[in-house]
């Protein structure tokens, strides 16, 4: 363990972003090294620069997330109404058993057992050990894990079924909803769907939505971010190239380190893409959810399109920072450290209250579960079709996003002194690195 700490802590000293912001920490006094990162970066944590961003991981875990896209599980997302004390499956992952057994955007899931003998009622659970309780009667995240659920569906049966965790495909763009040709009055609109950028297969995936985009003409675009808690920066520069013809070689983002680090900095231009389109207009649908390389995305187009395009929904998480990992082989040990901010063509990037406080436009929307992801009617793509026509919106508060989106316990983000929005992903105390990265993931 003290090995682990010592690797830790010369990452932080000579690499972490905010060096004034470490604090001195009594490595004998922790038992866990994601505990003793917590500490010694809690003075960045106060400033709201630094949100459990900072942890340590499994190189082999988190390699072969992004390597394979595949995690175990129902392959469902999962989020709770914090005042209601519900639990909500928000969209669910084709070829995995939840969505086989019938759970899909919109169940809500009643009660869960390890048998029909022994189901317990989520209101029970979350009254007797709040979203805790209801993770972990829901069993570890290893294949071969069964439990039976009791859930309803929006058109109102009930249903219960007793089904096994398996490994299950992480496709980032789905292939029910994720690429989309909307009409909407005689246009064209383009509605993407992306669920995570750590798949490293979210590149080519992205290759062949614009190709179906710029095929049909489509000049207008929504960009559904919702649940999107970050991934990989190389797969957010992809999306930036695919929007940006006719920019190649201007300023796509900058990396920016700390001074020492200075000779380190990049400057990633827009680069050649045989798919790729001219936006005329984008609406960006985020929610607390919707993270880091989902929030570069947004920040690196204002330049480009300023008063063209809009935040809808509600507002981001607000991470403008981002991490390195630094791999002590022998341990299995990865130290993802917060290492560099980035920050777009205007050197803007200081959105740690959420993009909402920088993007031109803002339309304030609900996430509807009563209608599928791509459906026009929906919500909050209902909204972007309103801003892509020129029709007025309320503006979204530019208050702290939700923190859920990190991994953070309710008592954790209470800690802090952030507000709670009503419905948040159901996200355990130490989440898997799927999880870290799709907030919510069963």
């Amino acid at each position: 363990m003290r090995a682990q700490q010592d690797f830790a802590d010369s990452v932080l000293n000579e690499w972490y972003l905010f060096p004034s912001l470490l604090a001195n920490a009594n490595p004998a006094a922790f038992n866990d090294l994601n505990d003793y990162l917590d500490a010694r970066v809690a003075p960045a944590r106060a400033q709201n620069r630094d949100r459990f961003f900072t942890f340590a991981t499994s190189i082999a875990e988190e390699n072969a997330l992004i390597n394979s896209g595949a995690s175990a599980g129902f392959g469902i997302r999962l989020f709770f109404d914090s005042q209601a004390n519900r639990v909500f499956v928000t969209e669910a992952y084709e070829g995995a058993n939840g969505l086989a057994a019938g759970l899909d955007r919109g169940s809500e899931i009643t009660a869960i057992g390890t048998s029909s003998a022994n189901l317990q009622s989520v209101s029970s659970l979350m009254s007797s050990g709040g979203p805790q309780a209801v993770i972990n009667a829901l069993g570890p995240s290893t294949a071969g894990t069964t439990r039976v659920l009791r859930f309803t569906q929006p058109s109102g049966p009930t249903i219960e079924r007793s089904i096994t965790k398996t490994d299950f495909a992480l496709d980032p763009i789905s292939d029910r909803y994720g690429a989309l040709i909307i009409n909407e009055g005689g246009k064209r609109v383009g509605y993407l769907n992306l669920r995570t950028f750590i798949v490293a297969d979210a590149a080519n995936q992205l290759r062949n939505a614009f190709g179906q985009f710029g095929a049909e003409g489509v000049s207008e675009l929504i960009i559904d971010l919702r649940y999107n808690g970050g991934g990989l920066v190389d797969v957010a520069d992809t999306l930036g190239d695919l929007m940006g013809q006719g920019l190649t070689g201007q300023v796509w983002s900058k990396t920016v380190l700390r001074a020492s680090k200075a000779g380190d900095n990049q400057t990633r231009v827009f680069r050649s893409e045989a798919n790729a389109i001219t936006p005329t207009r984008i609406a960006f649908i985020t929610t607390g959810a919707s993270a880091s390389a989902s929030e570069l995305v947004t920040n690196s187009m204002i330049p480009y399109l300023g008063n063209n395009m809009a935040l809808v929904g509600a507002n981001t998480f607000g991470k403008p920072v981002g991490q390195f990992g630094f791999d002590l082989a022998a341990c299995d040990l990865r130290v993802r450290a917060v290492t560099f901010q980035t920050v777009n063509a205007d050197d803007e990037g200081e959105y740690f209250t959420g993009l909402a406080s920088v993007v031109p436009n803002t339309c304030r929307a609900g996430d509807d579960l009563s209608r599928p992801l791509g459906d026009p009617r929906e919500a909050s793509i209902a909204a972007a079709l309103d801003f892509l026509a020129g029709r007025s919106c309320t503006a979204i508060s530019s208050a702290a996003g939700d923190i859920s989106a990190t991994g953070m316990t309710q008592s954790q983000r209470m800690r802090i002194g952030l507000d709670l929005p009503e419905r948040q992903p159901l996200q355990p105390d130490r989440p898997t690195p799927a999880q870290r990265e799709l907030p919510g993931l069963f």
